[in-house]
C-alpha cells in the first residue's frame, strides 16, 4: 500500500491519505476513502457538534 493524494470535496485541495490511515480504514472496516480533508472533516464534525447532535 502506498500514500494516496485524494482531492477534498468541499474545498478542493489535495491531501494526502498515508499508508497508516489506509489501514486504520481497513481495520475499521470503512470501504469509502475519505471525501474531506483534515481541516475540512474538522470544520464538518465542529459544525455537527454546534448544532446539538452527539457522537
Amino acid at each position: 500500500m502506498a500514500d494516496k493524494t485524494l482531492i477534498c470535496k468541499d474545498c478542493g485541495k489535495e491531501f494526502v491519505f498515508t499508508e497508516g490511515e489506509q489501514a486504520f480504514y481497513k481495520e475499521k472496516g470503512f470501504e469509502n476513502e475519505p471525501q474531506r480533508c483534515p481541516d475540512c472533516r474538522r470544520a464538518k464534525k465542529q459544525q455537527g457538534n454546534d448544532r446539538g447532535y452527539r457522537q
